[in-house]
């Protein structure tokens, strides 16, 4: 929510005001210098948004915030063009109503353009997200970051690197609603205050890695746009994409990294398939490519990538995973109950190649249980179980 800055404001005035963390409010405006705030600017308030009312006889801004349980500053500083001695009848006025509630609700059949239209939601309410368009698809969608905490503890999770596994966005989104919510309303999520993460841990989310691959499972081939002829071969005509877990082009985003590929390639699809296609080489496809070179840029500490399903972690890769990995899958086992795996008989992935660049903690969490594409009714079985995982990632060291 939009407020013009007066004579004498201040961001923690605003603060105790709004009942908003200080330095929730100055993350949300990082244009604004808090000792040079000037009158006439605008400064944002998260955690809240503008309800309009139209006067009626008898009202004022006293009994206005009285019955509303607001201060009455609150109501002249939202309203610095309305008069409050001279109130008319019929009059529209805005009323700061504090947000409670989940912004997102519907996760169902999660496609890009929800994704888009519920990240500008979410920016809207809680301008102290960031959002990076990091890179494109290759039909050009942009594949968004979004970033929350000052923390120098860096820590990345990623979804729908698989397009049939496209549930995995949706559980990331709500715990990033969750989570704002929890901070602006000062609310506690299985009994941790997680303000004191904000400032510990920089969470970095990609929740929609394949956006063309999400769409084209959840809307069929006219979704591929140009690349519906091609799509449509590579499924040998088949309408139904349920099983589609590549790129547009036919290429597995998840076995395109160079950390044994050429091993993989020796032993999957040489050609474009619906899945495990590794491409002509490691980092053809401008999806893989952008999330390594994400990692690249950044000091992750550690990466989770969330798939579905089979309810294990897998942890290690050739042995060059920290003695500290252990001890983090450890305590992710026993906060969402999935069973860990140190090896497994599969490279290229992106938490392999993370181990063996960076030598950090990188995990291949499955979530759910089941044939893919997970049915949807199981989504609140699986977020519970996913809760634990994202709120261990912002205590854990």
């Amino acid at each position: 929510m939009e407020v013009f800055i007066r004579p004498n404001d201040s961001f923690w005035y605003y603060s105790e005001l709004f009942d908003i963390p200080l330095d929730l409010i100055v993350q949300s405006n990082p244009d604004l210098e808090p000792s040079q705030l000037a009158v006439g600017q605008l400064a944002q308030i998260p955690g809240y948004m503008a309800d309009q009312y139209q006067i009626s006889s008898g009202d004022t801004f006293w009994n206005i915030a009285i019955a509303r349980n607001l201060p009455v500053d609150m109501l002249q500083l939202v309203n610095p063009n309305i008069n409050p001695e001279d109130l008319q009848i019929g009059q529209q006025i805005v009323i700061p109503q504090r947000v409670r509630n989940l912004i997102i609700t519907d996760f169902s059949n999660y496609t890009f353009d929800k994704f888009t239209n519920d990240v500008s939601r979410l920016l809207t309410v809680y301008p102290f997200i960031v959002r990076e368009a990091i890179g494109t698809s290759v039909m050009g969608k942009e594949i968004v970051e979004l970033r929350i905490g000052t923390g120098s503890k860096h820590i990345h999770v990623n979804g729908s690197f698989h397009a049939n596994e496209w549930i995995t966005t949706p559980v990331i989104m709500r715990f990033l609603n969750d989570y704002v919510l929890a901070l602006t309303n000062g609310i506690p999520i299985r009994g941790l205050n997680l303000l004191p993460y904000f400032f510990e841990t920089t969470l970095s989310l990609v929740p929609m890695v394949n956006p063309d691959g999400v769409n084209l499972v959840i809307n069929g081939a006219s979704a591929a746009g140009n690349y519906e002829e091609d799509v449509l071969m590579i499924n040998n005509q088949n309408a139904d994409f349920s099983n589609w877990k590549a790129n547009i082009k036919g290429v597995d985003l998840n076995n395109q990294y160079p950390a044994r590929w050429e091993m993989e390639a020796a032993r999957k699809p040489d050609s474009p398939q619906p899945r495990d296609y590794p491409g002509p080489h490691p980092l053809s496809e401008p999806e893989s490519l952008t999330m390594a070179e994400l990692a690249e840029n950044r000091n992750f500490s550690r990466v989770n990538a969330f798939h579905t399903q089979g309810e294990v972690i897998y942890w290690g890769f050739e042995g060059l995973e920290p003695p500290i990995a252990q001890e983090i899958v450890n305590e992710y086992s026993r906060v969402s109950g999935y069973q860990p795996i140190r090896y497994v008989d599969s490279y290229a992935g992106y938490k392999d190649w993370f181990i063996q660049e960076f030598r950090r903690p990188g995990f291949t969490i499955e979530l759910g249980t089941g044939v893919n594409p997970l049915p949807f009714n199981q989504f609140e079985e699986i977020y519970q179980e996913s809760l634990g995982l994202m709120l261990a990632n912002l205590y854990l060291p």
